[in-house]
């Protein structure tokens, strides 16, 4: 328990050390500050392609098998295939979003 204490305290303390800021420091932490916007639009974009991707995976597998014993169903399968591509879509709005803000 102690042990964990102090380095909770350790991290706080580290932590209030690190956002100080002085008339220096501002310059640089505006500099960062663009750093950081991109990096974050480029997270957005990443993660949201990535889950896109494996839904877009996994329901157009479904998708295929489901249409291959009753092709009817290919209306209503697609849609989903849709919806799963939007969340690539939305990651890219969040994106824009992040950079134009």
């Amino acid at each position: 328990m102690k042990k964990r204490f102090l380095s909770f305290i350790t991290l706080m303390a580290g932590s209030a050390m690190l956002f100080a800021e002085d008339a220096a420091s501002s310059a640089a932490a505006a500099a960062s500050a663009g750093a950081i916007k991109y990096l974050a639009a480029a997270i957005a974009v990443g993660l949201a392609c990535i889950a896109g991707g494996m839904a877009v995976g996994k329901i157009g597998a479904a998708a295929m098998g489901a249409m291959s014993e009753n092709p009817e169903l290919s209306g209503k399968a697609l849609p989903f295939v849709g919806l799963a591509e939007g969340i690539c879509l939305w990651g890219m709005l969040v994106g824009v979003l992040i950079l134009f803000r």
